[in-house]
C-alpha cells in the first residue's frame, strides 16, 4: 500500500479580491423628473484566510493549489444598491503551521490550535458611488470611485509539529516502538535504518485523562547539519517542543551510546542552540540485549547522566511506566476539564469607513463619459 504524502512546506500566489467599483447611476422614472444620482458603493474583496484543521496533517492543499485567489466585490448599482462583499476563501491547514511572505521574507504570522484563524491577505475596499459627491453646489456629481485592490503577494507556509516532546536518536534507536508503545500513534517499525521519513505524532493519556503530545521524527547520524543522511530539516518538527527525548541504543556496539549522545546533541546545537538547551530525558532503549548493561555502565561513566532503562520487546515492556511518568513529571500535562486559554481570532472582515474621503481616493474617483 502507498503511504500517504507528506508536505510541510509549500509556496502559493496569494491574492485577495479587488474591491467592487462605485456606481455613477442617476434616478430615472417618469414621475420624477430631477431624480438625482443614486450610485451605490461596491462590495469590500474577499479576504485571504488561513484556518488551523485537525483534520489536516500536511499542506497538501496548498501544495496542489499553488494559487489561492478570493472573491471580487460586486460593483454598487442604481437605487443606491450596495454591491455584494466577496466571499473569503478559507484555506484549511494543519496546527502549527507558520506563513511568511515569500518576496520579502516577512513573517505574517501562524495558526496553532483547531478553528484558529489568520487573515494573510485582506480584500480591497469597495468603491464610492456617486451619491457620496452631492452637494449644493453640485447636484449631478458624475464622478465615482473604483474599488481598490486586494493584497497580493507570494507566500510560503511551513508546517511545525505542535508536540510537548520531541524524540531524539539514531536510526533503528527505536524511537518508533517507543511512540507506539507511548500512545495509539502507528509509525512504520522495521529492521533497517530511516524507517521513519516523516515527523508522527503520537497523544499519551494518563489515568486522569490527562495528555500530553510526543513527536517522533526521522533518524539523525553525524554530519546531519551538513545534508548527510535526512538532514535536519526536521528538526523544525520539534522546534515547539518543551523537551528533548534522548533515545540511545544501548546494545549497539559499532556506535557506543557515549557517542551517539554526543553526536546528537551536537547536531541540534548547530541547528539551533536554543533548543540544544531544553530540558532532556535520556532512555537507554534496547537493555534486553546482552552487551547493553556494559554499554549502560560506560555511559554513565562517560556522562555522568544516567538514562531511565527501557526494553520494549520483553513482557510487560519494563521502563515504560518510568518513562510515562518521567514525561508527565518534567511536562506536568492538565487534566482533561481543565480551563484553556481564550484564542484570539482575527477578524476576517475590515469595517470599511466612508465617514471621509481620503486625497488619495479621491484622485482615483472616475468621472462620467458625457
Amino acid at each position: 500500500m502507498k503511504s500517504r504524502v507528506f508536505v510541510d512546506s509549500a509556496v502559493a500566489e496569494v491574492r485577495a479580491g479587488r474591491g467592487g467599483d462605485g456606481s455613477g447611476s442617476f434616478r430615472r422614472e417618469s414621475h420624477v423628473p430631477e431624480g438625482g444620482p443614486d450610485g451605490g458603493d461596491g462590495g469590500r474583496g474577499g479576504n485571504v484566510v488561513v484556518r488551523a484543521s485537525t483534520h489536516a496533517d500536511s499542506l497538501l492543499r496548498v501544495f496542489y493549489e499553488p494559487r489561492l485567489i478570493a472573491e471580487n466585490g460586486v460593483a454598487g448599482s442604481g437605487q443606491k444598491m450596495h454591491g455584494r462583499n466577496g466571499e473569503d476563501l478559507i484555506v484549511d491547514v494543519p496546527c502549527g503551521t507558520e506563513v511568511y511572505n515569500a518576496d520579502t521574507g516577512a513573517w505574517l504570522g501562524e495558526v496553532l490550535e483547531h478553528g484558529q484563524t489568520l487573515v494573510i491577505a485582506r480584500g480591497g475596499r469597495g468603491g464610492w458611488g456617486n451619491v457620496h459627491f452631492k452637494s449644493s453646489v453640485n447636484q449631478a456629481p458624475e464622478k465615482f470611485i473604483p474599488g481598490d485592490d486586494g493584497e497580493a503577494f507570494n507566500a510560503r507556509f511551513e508546517l511545525k509539529t505542535i508536540a510537548d516532546a520531541g524524540l531524539v536518536g539514531f536510526p533503528n534507536a527505536g524511537k518508533s516502538s517507543l511512540l507506539a508503545a507511548l500512545s495509539s500513534a502507528k509509525p512504520k517499525i522495521a529492521n533497517y535504518p530511516f524507517t521513519t521519513l516523516h515527523p508522527i505524532v503520537g497523544t499519551v493519556t494518563y489515568e486522569d485523562y490527562a495528555t500530553l503530545r510526543v513527536a517522533d521524527i526521522p533518524g539523525i547520524i553525524e554530519g546531519a547539519a551538513d545534508g548527510v543522511g535526512l538532514g535536519l530539516t526536521f528538526l523544525r518538527h520539534i522546534s515547539r517542543s518543551r523537551m528533548l527525548v534522548y533515545v540511545l541504543d544501548m546494545a549497539d556496539a559499532e556506535n557506543p551510546p557515549e557517542n551517539a549522545y554526543r553526536v546528537l546533541q551536537a547536531e541540534i546545537e548547530s541547528y539551533d542552540p536554543e533548543l540544544a538547551a531544553r530540558p532532556a530525558l535520556v532512555i537507554g532503549n534496547k537493555m534486553d540485549e546482552p552487551a547493553a548493561q556494559e554499554h549502560f555502565d560506560a555511559f554513565v561513566a562517560a556522562t555522568g547522566v544516567t538514562p531511565l532503562r527501557l526494553s520494549l520487546v520483553d513482557d510487560g515492556k519494563p521502563g515504560l511506566g518510568e518513562v510515562r511518568q518521567a514525561l508527565r513529571r518534567m511536562l506536568r500535562p492538565k487534566a482533561q476539564g481543565a480551563p484553556e486559554p481564550r484564542l484570539e481570532e482575527t477578524s476576517p472582515a475590515e469595517p470599511v469607513d466612508h465617514s471621509e474621503v481620503s486625497p488619495e481616493r479621491f484622485r482615483k474617483a472616475t468621472f462620467l463619459k458625457p
